[in-house]
Parts: structure tokens; C-alpha cells; sequence
């Protein structure tokens, strides 16, 4: 198997990655099998739609699977599958895994969907997620995978913008204290949707069973009979996959992965950035519904050919906030990723870290953070309680794997709290004025990425190429727009302060605040309303609701305030979070009629901001302002 790690130090690596891409990523891409080996790396013939690889020709599920299994690796657990909340512990090895994921691919088959199909997949996180996802790569198919807390009306969106030929769901999902009946949520998706799938597959569960329709497969049925499917040779650009990240209203924005450059920079990352090799146990404590999942869960341990592990819990909760540091022990895991959330509940619960003592955690040798903004007391507490370095990674949805981070398999660097620390290989990260300027060193500004962008990241919108470049690409010319703000330090450290624009982000998830107002405003008793993120010590962000009543509302506020905290909850799902909505008199506006979100925001979390010169009636923020501060 081929050896991914550069060789030298982290500044030449990363500047010859901008000043020859064309060698730097051929000679990754040697790292994976290819049926055609590419003759160039990029190609920009359809600037700015760059794309990887041209003329290469693969199979990412072969490059995850078989290709272990025959250099011999097929009886190393590929997969080991923990599930707190249903006492279950198994493994799976590479052989084994293979073999289930082609009899799927086999029962996808046997259902019409071939090369270029898309198949929605809507699972909680259970081993058939993963065999789910890698089938779709071995038939060429295009997967589509909706986390599973999401509502009936978030995945009906998506059923209509990516199409599936089939959806892949389970009889529920199961919380720690309750369970989550996914068919009629498939159900009621399914009535609002104008696409209908051809038919649906259903993953029951023993906990509840679903009532099957003549529309739907039982798995375990459907697998039973299954003739396994063989690999399908995909160009290096075709589509891997399709995954929905938070958006203002409207259409939702379906981030397109290619298979060659993910594969090739998933593969490079695993060693250069996370320390990970073949035969290592990764864990990245997230859901394959989120782009963690889809990179760091799936793609790049099994491409690597490491041990990755899949866990169905909570960091607090099942049964308590020594969760994380029991797997850690009881797998040998060496590589844990997760997000700052997860570290500060488990603080919350266990300040003094008692729980740590019961379970030997020696085999662990770096906890990896992203998801939200490091702060450097969770950062500090960590890595006292550890002993390991805890390194801080930035990256969104869009890029697939980390656009700035301390390259730990590569070149160590001194950790810096508050920073990612570094850009990595083939990201070239600036930070703008408004002019599109670059800003001098420790100035705030827009943080965005020079052109082409590496293998790996987004290669366009689906089916909205206009889309994807009038929402990234034209702010500044030659530039990808992070939609987050920041600053370089003299050292060229990228700090990241936090978005610039209405996406909040609650634990990690990035949520559309215009997508909450959507639903508050459309209660019968709101007549205007905003919703502004504000931080909170465990989730990053929450965000809080305000809303005005229509002048004759006979319902009380307390009333109200309750019907939108709920609705919210039934239409976009529990990870919105929204659990206070204020009925306020008036909001907060700028002649032109612009709620001044940004200075709510600012007041709420305890700051005293200069109030925009274009304010309507500065009255309206004083009697806001104890509001926001939660004095009343």
C-alpha cells in the first residue's frame, strides 16, 4: 500500500502545492487504484468550475474495500460498530464488509438504479448507514444522506432537488430516553415531496417495527436474496455524492463531491493532517449525516485502510460523560475527532475529569476538534486532562476535509490557542477588506480561499452551477468566499472568528436563521419576527427568536411563544435548538427596513456595540436591550 506522507517541512509541502499543483496532486493520487490513471490534475478549462483528474478513471468503494482485501488486509476490522443505546458492540472486517455492501449494492441493482442514480439515504447511525453509502460508490451511484433528526419537511426538500430512484431509511431511531419513529416522518416527507421514489428500503429495528407499504422493501428481505454487485469504473469527476448544508430560503444548496479528488485528498489527509495510518483506529464522534461523518467516519479511514469506528450514543448521557473515554479504551482508539460541544459537555458534567480514571485511554494519541469555534479553556482542559495535544481543524461542508489545520502526520507546529493554526496543502487563504484587498496581519476581514480550490471540495451545487458561483465565487474575483471572518497573524496562524453573514452554527450544525424565520412568520398571530444566533457556553451558538404580534391577537405571548418553539421543532427538527421566542414590541430596524440583526446579536452576548448610523428609532433598542440580556 502506498505511503501518502510528504516528505519535508510544512512550508515547502504547502508552497509547493500552490506553485505546482499538477505534481504535488499526481503524486498523491498514486497513493489509490485507478482503472485509468490520470495524465494532469487540474483542469480549467471551465473556469471557475475547476475540476480533478481529467481522463482518470476509478472506484471509490473499491479504493475503500477491495483493494485492502487484496494486499491481504481483508480480515483487519474495518468497522467497529458501538451503540450504547442498545448495549450492542460488533465488528466487521474488511472482507466482511465488502461482501455486505456489494450484496446492497446488488439489491440496488435489482431495483434500476445504476451510474449517475441518486438514492437518498435517511438512517440513524447504524452499520447499514455505512454499507448504504459505500454500495451507492460501487455501482456508481450518486448517494444523498439526510442526518436523521432532521424533520419531514427538511427531507422532502431534499427529495425534490436531488430526485432519488430510492430511499433507504430504518423502522426508527433511538435516543437515550425516547424513540424516534422514522416512517411517518418518511411518510409525511413523502406527501409534501412532487418526486416519488420508486421504491423504498427499510432497515427495521427490533426497539420498533414499521408498518411496511406495498412501496417499501424490508432489508434484511431484500438482502437475503441479493446477488453481490461488482465495481463500476466512474470517471475521477463524476458524482459521489450529494450532502445539503444550511442555506437561506429557497432551494436547498446540495454540496456535489467528485470521486476522484475526494478520494486523493481524504486519502493525503488521513496521514499528513490526523497522524493516521493502515491498521490505526479512528473515531470521529459525529454522524454520517454531517460532512464529518461523510469524510472522517466513511471515506478516509476505510481509503487508508484503518479501523473506523461508528457510535451510536452521546458524549453524556449513555450512560454518562465518561462515554467518550470508555470507547477510546475499550477500542484502543488512537485518533479522536470531535467537536468543542461534545468536550465542553462532558466538562460540564465532569469537571475534574473522575470518570477519565476508570478507563485506560494510553492508546490515544491526538484529540482533533472542529465544528465550531476552539475556545482556549476547553482547549486547555482537554489537553491537561488527556495528556495528548488537542488540535484545532477548520473546515466547512463545502471543502470536505480541512482547509486549515496543524498538519500533525507532516510537521507538528506549535499549537497557538484560538487558531486552527495553518493553511493546508492546495488552500490559499487570504483575508479581504471590503474591496477585496488583502488585510495586514492581525486585521479582521473576510477570510477567503485564491482559486482553483484542491481536490476534495465542492465541485459545484447540484444541478446549479449559476447557483454555486453567485453564492461562493462572486464576491470577490479569483476568490471562494468562506462566509466566515478572521485574521492571519505575523506567523500566518488563521484565526476564525466567526461567520459574516446569518448561518449560525449550534453544536456544529450550521443553520439558516432565514430559514427559522420562515417558520415563525408563518404562525397566523406573527407579523414580523427575527432570529439571531448568540453564544452559549456548551453549543457555540443557540439561537433566540423575537417576534411581533399582529395588533389584535387575543392569545397570550406566553401562548404563542410556546406554539413557535414547538413548530420549529416539527418543521426544521430538535438540532435547530430554538428553545426561547420573545414577543417583543417592535424590532430593531434601519431606515431602509433592515433588522439590525448584528447588533442584537453583539448585545445579547454582552457586548455594548456603536449603534449603526442608519438606525430608524434608537428607542426600539432600549427597550429591547434587557430583553436580549435576558434580564426579563
Amino acid at each position: 500500500m502506498s505511503n501518502t506522507r510528504a516528505v519535508g517541512d510544512y512550508g515547502a509541502v504547502h508552497r509547493r502545492s500552490l506553485e505546482d499543483p499538477e505534481g504535488f496532486w499526481l503524486e498523491a493520487a498514486r497513493s489509490l487504484d485507478w482503472a485509468t490513471p490520470p495524465g494532469r490534475a487540474l483542469d480549467s478549462s471551465r473556469a471557475p468550475l475547476y475540476s480533478w483528474f481529467p481522463g482518470g478513471r476509478l472506484n471509490t468503494c473499491h479504493n475503500a474495500l477491495d483493494r485492502h482485501i487484496e494486499r491481504g488486509h481483508g480480515d483487519r476490522i474495518a468497522l467497529v460498530y458501538d451503540s450504547p443505546v442498545t448495549d450492542t458492540v460488533t465488528t466487521t472486517t474488511y472482507r466482511e464488509l465488502r461482501d455486505q455492501v456489494a450484496r446492497f449494492a446488488g439489491v440496488l441493482s435489482e431495483l434500476g438504479v445504476v451510474k449517475g442514480d441518486r438514492v437518498a439515504i435517511y438512517l440513524p447511525m447504524i452499520p447499514e448507514a455505512v454499507i448504504a453509502m459505500l454500495a451507492c460508490a460501487r455501482i456508481g451511484a450518486v448517494h444523498s444522506v439526510v442526518f436523521g433528526g432532521f424533520a419531514a419537511h427538511e427531507l422532502a426538500t431534499r427529495i425534490d432537488d436531488a430526485r432519488p430512484k430510492v430511499i433507504v431509511s430504518a423502522s426508527c431511531g433511538i435516543e437515550p430516553s425516547r424513540l424516534v419513529p422514522y416512517q411517518p416522518l418518511l411518510d409525511a416527507a413523502l406527501a409534501q415531496a412532487r418526486h416519488r421514489p420508486d421504491r423504498c428500503i427499510i432497515r427495521q429495528r427490533h426497539r420498533l417495527v414499521a408498518d411496511l407499504t406495498e412501496r417499501d422493501l424490508d432489508w434484511d428481505e431484500a438482502m437475503s436474496g441479493a446477488r453481490p454487485a461488482d465495481c463500476v469504473t466512474v470517471d475521477a469527476r463524476d458524482p459521489l455524492y450529494i450532502l445539503y448544508t444550511s442555506g437561506t430560503t429557497g432551494r436547498p444548496k446540495g454540496v456535489v463531491r467528485d470521486n476522484g479528488g475526494h478520494a486523493v485528498a481524504l486519502r493525503w489527509s488521513m496521514e499528513n493532517i490526523f497522524g493516521a495510518g493502515p491498521g490505526d483506529v479512528f473515531w470521529a464522534a459525529s454522524d454520517v449525516g454531517w460532512v464529518v461523518g461523510h469524510s472522517y467516519i466513511v471515506y478516509a479511514p476505510l481509503l487508508t485502510g484503518c479501523t473506523t469506528v461508528l457510535y451510536e450514543g452521546k458524549p453524556v448521557g449513555t450512560p454518562d460523560a465518561g462515554a467518550l473515554w470508555r470507547v477510546v479504551a475499550q477500542h484502543r482508539v488512537n485518533t479522536l475527532f470531535t467537536a468543542p460541544t461534545a468536550i465542553r459537555a462532558v466538562k460540564r458534567e465532569d469537571p475534574q475529569g473522575i470518570l477519565l480514571r476508570a478507563h485506560d485511554t494510553s492508546s490515544l494519541r491526538h484529540l482533533f476538534l472542529a465544528g465550531e469555534r476552539l475556545d482556549p479553556g476547553t482547549q486547555h482542559w482537554a489537553s491537561d486532562l488527556l495528556g495528548v495535544p488537542v488540535i484545532d481543524n477548520w473546515w466547512q461542508t463545502e471543502t470536505g476535509w480541512p482547509i486549515v489545520a496543524n498538519p500533525v502526520g507532516l510537521d507538528p507546529q506549535p499549537v497557538k490557542p484560538g487558531s486552527a493554526t495553518v493553511p493546508m496543502p492546495g488552500f490559499d487563504v487570504r483575508v479581504l477588506d471590503a474591496k477585496g484587498c488583502e488585510v495586514p496581519p492581525g486585521t479582521d476581514g473576510a477570510v477567503a480561499i485564491r482559486l482553483p480550490l484542491p481536490p476534495g471540495t465542492l465541485a459545484t451545487l447540484w444541478g446549479n452551477d449559476e447557483g454555486y458561483v453567485r453564492s461562493y465565487l462572486s464576491a470577490y474575483e479569483g476568490y471562494y468566499l468562506s462566509g466566515d471572518g478572521g485574521h492571519r497573524d505575523a506567523d500566518g496562524y488563521v484565526f476564525i472568528m466567526g461567520r459574516t453573514d446569518d448561518v449560525i452554527n449550534v453544536a456544529g450544525h450550521r443553520l439558516s436563521t432565514g430559514a427559522l424565520e420562515e417558520v415563525l412568520s408563518g404562525h397566523p398571530d406573527v407579523a414580523e419576527c427575527t432570529v439571531v444566533g448568540v453564544a452559549d457556553a456548551l453549543k457555540g451558538q443557540v439561537p433566540r427568536g423575537f417576534v411581533v404580534l399582529k395588533a389584535g391577537t387575543v392569545r397570550s405571548a406566553e401562548d404563542v411563544s410556546a406554539d413557535l418553539v414547538a413548530l420549529v421543532r416539527e418543521t426544521v427538527g430538535p438540532v435547530a435548538a430554538l428553545r426561547r421566542v420573545d414577543v417583543v414590541a417592535a424590532l430593531p430596524k434601519t431606515r431602509s427596513g433592515k433588522i439590525l440583526r448584528r447588533t442584537m446579536r453583539e448585545i445579547a452576548d454582552g457586548k455594548d456595540p456603536e449603534l449603526p448610523s442608519t438606525i430608524d428609532d434608537p428607542a426600539v433598542l432600549d427597550a429591547l436591550r434587557p430583553v436580549l440580556r435576558g434580564e426579563v
